[in-house]
């Protein structure tokens, strides 16, 4: 068990890629907190996740974007949890906005859930990380913080100001044993799933060829328990002590074989 006694707290743990890291954390042997604004899916998904073992989890509510509730959020787990090891911070939103007529009511969302978000849970993780001798931080970007977006121009700027601070806490952090990294993944989630079913055949032929034909390993999105979820475990065990600063793709090869 790589996780074995590890304390680690999971954003978006209702859905998707949250869901799957609280699962493969547990199996890890992982002490876990997840935490999510949707209270039933979350608590459903460690209710589960927790009876497979051998690891244990609880659920907490938070919404990341509010100050109050993350430090609340946090301190309740650092109580049920007696300190801090880790935290996944897959929790995030996606809309599609055009750049020519983005709002500022879109952009505004966009960065209050998912880079006020990122830096709250990450402050909030931190001061307790240096007061057990280091630990990691995982944030989520995406391939779209990478390259340009039109269809998705206020999600792109998000996760391009998330690479850029996880670099930047990576840095800062770095003498107090707090490593940060982020994941960019190309997974099969939920939320991907609904919006191509939305899709017109049109739009899936546009889909495809922007983000699946580039994924030299099978041209098909990735598992979120088979493909991710040993990678999360990796980069919150011991064995990732001395990675810091990365922006890590589990994308099959999406943004740099083709």
């Amino acid at each position: 068990m790589e996780l074995h006694g590890k304390r680690i707290i999971v954003t978006g743990c209702a859905s998707g890629m949250g869901a799957a890291t609280v699962r493969a954390y547990v199996k890890a042997g992982a002490r876990v907190v997840g935490m999510d604004l949707a209270d039933d899916a979350g608590r459903a998904v460690c209710a589960e996740a927790g009876a497979d073992g051998p690891g244990e989890v609880v659920y907490v509510s938070v919404d990341v974007a509010d100050e109050e509730r993350v430090d609340a959020a946090f301190a309740e787990a650092d109580s049920l949890l007696g300190g801090l090891d880790a935290l996944a911070h897959p929790a995030a939103i996606h809309a599609a906005s055009a750049a020519e007529d983005v709002t500022i009511g879109e952009w505004d969302r966009m960065f209050t859930v998912n880079v006020r978000g990122t830096v709250l849970t990450n402050q909030a993780a931190y001061q307790r990380l240096k007061v057990g001798g280091g630990g990691a931080i995982v944030n989520f970007g995406s391939i779209s913080g990478q390259r340009a977006e039109p269809g998705a121009a206020a999600y792109s700027a998000s996760k391009g100001a998330v690479h850029a601070w996880t670099r930047t806490a990576a840095g800062a952090w770095g003498a107090d044993g707090v490593r940060v990294n982020a994941v960019l993944p190309a997974i099969r989630t939920p939320m991907f799933q609904a919006s191509w079913d939305r899709a017109t055949d049109e739009e899936r032929t546009e889909k495809f060829w922007r983000n699946i034909h580039s994924i030299a390993l099978g041209q098909d999105y990735g598992d979120p328990d088979r493909d991710l979820g040993p990678v999360m475990v990796f980069l919150a065990s011991d064995g990732s002590r001395f990675i810091t600063g990365q922006l890590i793709p589990v994308d099959g090869g999406q943004g740099n074989v083709r």
